[in-house]
C-alpha cells in the first residue's frame, strides 16, 4: 500500500506523559483505506481501520469523522490538517478568499471575457504565458469589482504595484467601459456573504487541494515505478493520462529533487543516434543549459523542423540535459573537494 497521507496526533495523559498516535491515507489500485494507530495499555501498536472502499467522498467522511472524535476525546495533531474548520483563516487571508466565493457567486461574464482577450493579446506580445500577466482569479475580481483607478486596482489580491505600473491603463480602460454598484473599499462585501456558505464553500476548497496532492503522490508513485522497469514517456502517458509536456516537467522536478530519472532518460535517448547526441552535448558546453532553442539551431542549422519533429527534437534534448547537468554538478562537486 502506498501511504500518501501521515500524521501524527498527541494526547496528554494524566501522569504527565504524551500519547502519540498516527493517521494515515492509503491507497492500492485504486483502493482508498483510512488507518488509525494508536498503543494500548502495554505499548503494542493496536491499527484501527475506518475506512476501506473506491470512494473518495465516503473515504474523506470517515477521515474526517473519525479525527472529529480523536480531537473530542484530547488528541491534538502535530500538523494541522485545514480539513476540520474553516475558520483557520483571518485577517487579510480570510477576505481574500471571501473576495474569491463573492467573484464566484456573482460573475461578470461579459468584462471577464474581454479582460481574457486583453491578457491573451498582450502575452503574445510580450512572449509570455497569459498567467504570468494575471491569474484567470485576479480577472475575475477586475471583471466584478470594476476598479476605477490604480490605487483601487492595487487593492485587489494579486495586483501589486508591478503589475499596476505594467498593466493598469489598458485594464482600467476596459473597466472604465461598465457601471459599477458598489465601490471601493471593499469591506461591504463581508456583508453581502453568508457566512455558513462561504464557510462551506472553503472547506470544500481545502477537500479539494487535499485531494488533488493525494492524487499526485499516487501519480508520482506510478511514475517513479515506470521509470525504474525502464518505462518510456509513452508509458507514463498511457498510465497517468497526461500530456507528454506535462510529464517532462514533471520529470525535470523529480530530478531536482534527487529522484533517479535515468532510465527514463536511456529508454528515450537510445533512438537518438549518438553523433546527434555528441553534437547536442557540444552545444550545451557552447551555448549554456537554460535555454534549448539555442542548442536546437546548432543542431539542425538551417533547417526548419515543424510539428511533431519539432516536439521530439525538444522532448529528447530536455532529457539529455538532466543528464548533462548531473555531470556538471558532478564535476563541479568534485572540483570543491
Amino acid at each position: 500500500m502506498n501511504i500518501v497521507f501521515l500524521n501524527t496526533l498527541e494526547k496528554e495523559m494524566g501522569d504527565h506523559s504524551v500519547l502519540s498516535a498516527q493517521i494515515s491515507i492509503g491507497e492500492d489500485q485504486g483502493i482508498w483505506s483510512v488507518l488509525w494507530s494508536e498503543p494500548d495499555q502495554a505499548g503494542k501498536l493496536m491499527q484501527d481501520e475506518w475506512y476501506q472502499g473506491l470512494s473518495w467522498d465516503e473515504m474523506l467522511g470517515a477521515f474526517r469523522q473519525g479525527l472529529r472524535e480523536k480531537v473530542r476525546f484530547g488528541f491534538r495533531p502535530l500538523v494541522h490538517t485545514d480539513l476540520e474548520s474553516a475558520q483557520t483563516l483571518s485577517g487579510k487571508a480570510r477576505m481574500s478568499q471571501m473576495l474569491t466565493y463573492y467573484c464566484e457567486e456573482n460573475p461578470s461574464e461579459e468584462v471577464y471575457e474581454s479582460l481574457r482577450a486583453w491578457r491573451r493579446e498582450q502575452a503574445a506580445r510580450e512572449g509570455k504565458a497569459p498567467y504570468i500577466l494575471a491569474t484567470n482569479r485576479v480577472l475575475r475580481m477586475i471583471s466584478v469589482f470594476l476598479p476605477q483607478s490604480k490605487e483601487e486596482l492595487q487593492q485587489l489580491p494579486g495586483f501589486g504595484e508591478q503589475k499596476t505600473a505594467m498593466y493598469a491603463a489598458d485594464v482600467l480602460l476596459l473597466t472604465a467601459e461598465h457601471t459599477r454598484t458598489n465601490g471601493f473599499p471593499l469591506d461591504w462585501v463581508a456583508k453581502r456573504v453568508d457566512t455558513a456558505k462561504f464557510d462551506a464553500w472553503l472547506l470544500a476548497q481545502k477537500e479539494q487541494k487535499l485531494r488533488m496532492e493525494l492524487d499526485r503522490e499516487v501519480s508520482k508513485r506510478k511514475l517513479l515505478e515506470i521509470v525504474a522497469g525502464g518505462g518510456s514517456l509513452g508509458d507514463l502517458q498511457a498510465v497517468l493520462t497526461m500530456p507528454r509536456r506535462e510529464l517532462l516537467l514533471w520529470v525535470e522536478e523529480l530530478d531536482r529533487e534527487g529522484y533517479d530519472m535515468d532510465p527514463l532518460v536511456e529508454a528515450e535517448l537510445i533512438s537518438i543516434a549518438d553523433e546527434e547526441q555528441i553534437k547536442a552535448w557540444n552545444a550545451f558546453e557552447s551555448e549554456g543549459d537554460r535555454y534549448l532553442k539555442p542548442v536546437l539551431q546548432r543542431l539542425i542549422g538551417t533547417e526548419e523542423l515543424k510539428g511533431k519533429e519539432l516536439d521530439r527534437a525538444y522532448e529528447w534534448l530536455r532529457l539529455l540535459r538532466l543528464r548533462f547537468r548531473r555531470e556538471k554538478e558532478s564535476l563541479s562537486g568534485q572540483a570543491a573537494s
